[in-house]
């Protein structure tokens, strides 16, 4: 099975929430017994795993405030050096070339300003909860209890610290550059759905501003290569086309709501904004299958959050 991965893509713009509750894990604040005698810092300093996320903190000055043991207290969701491998940051020197800002926006979006154990979260879908660095995450608990922040699962919880808690989680969480018109923008490998969202809003309706309204909405996002592979080889071949005959099809690319992987439910067929349904497959990896489609489309990359909903990329152009 392919493993989905939340993408690098606030490293590619500047340079190109898995169960919870196995444990409850009162050694992941390395061996401090239920005293909890280490700060948060201190906890993942003593843990060779966090080394990546170690180096980070301390780049961007942040151990003074994760090593307070005051009455403040902090939530980490702490991804761990696989994490950061899959985006590419294997050492000091690859995070030496992001920049500090954007670094410490990546970091401050782990960070809540208050201890939310995983009991804490409400058993539902998509809460919205403020980071250190303004921006919400989205954290669900499922009444089985797993949890998932931005659709990431949580792989060990509430390892209890002297000044909070830490979360292991699975993936580095990219905070949004933006809504899902400027994301996509963002993005070279979707240059031709930015350029078929611009067609089809020189229609009866103007897509762009749709998708970058408040929503929220769930948008399946097809590569370059899916467009190409449709018909479409280049911004040209896409101008040529009818701007309404683009929208139903981009339309049907687009679900109301957030919908992160963690709420993708195998067999269902949820409704798109032009009034079709798309099916959804989880047997073989995680795909979505429009009517007019013989084989499914692989959902390459999950959970790219942006300020008014999430993008999925896909390698398939979904047809009614």
């Amino acid at each position: 099975m392919k493993r989905l991965t939340t993408p690098p893509l606030g490293f590619k713009c500047l340079l190109g929430a898995a169960a919870l509750m196995f444990a409850i894990v009162l050694a992941g604040c390395h061996k401090s017994s239920p005293g909890h005698t280490s700060s948060i810092y201190a906890t993942l300093a003593a843990d060779d795993n966090y080394s990546i996320l170690v180096s980070a903190i301390n780049k961007e000055g942040l151990k003074e405030t994760l090593s307070r043991t005051s009455e403040e207290k902090f939530t980490l969701f702490a991804p761990d050096n696989m994490a950061f491998a899959a985006i590419g940051i294997h050492s000091l020197s690859d995070l030496a070339a992001i920049p500090d800002s954007t670094l410490k926006g990546i970091l401050l979006y782990h960070v809540l300003a208050t201890q939310v154990k995983a009991a804490d979260i409400p058993q539902a879908a998509n809460t919205a909860v403020t980071t250190l660095n303004g921006q919400p995450l989205y954290a669900t608990r499922t009444a089985a209890g797993k949890v998932f922040i931005n659709g990431i699962p949580v792989t060990r919880a509430d390892i209890l610290c002297t000044n909070g808690v830490i979360h292991d989680i699975s993936a580095v969480l990219m905070p949004p550059v933006g809504n899902i018109v400027q994301t996509a923008i963002s993005n070279p490998n979707l240059s031709l759905l930015v350029a078929a969202v611009l067609r089809a809003s020189q229609g009866s309706t103007n897509v762009a501003a749709v998708l970058s309204g408040s929503g929220p909405f769930t948008v399946f996002a097809p590569t370059n290569q899916a467009f190409i592979n449709a018909g479409f080889a280049n911004t040209a071949a896409i101008n040529a086309a009818e701007p309404n005959t683009l929208t139903k099809i981009l339309t049907y690319h687009v679900i109301a709501g957030r919908i992160f992987s963690s709420d993708l439910v195998n067999n269902s067929t949820p409704a798109t904004v032009n009034g079709e349904t798309v099916s959804i497959l989880l047997t073989t990896g995680a795909q979505v299958k429009g009517a007019g489609n013989s084989t499914p489309s692989n959902i390459t990359t999950t959970n790219i959050v942006t300020t008014n909903g999430v993008v999925h990329v896909i390698d398939q152009v979904l047809l009614p």
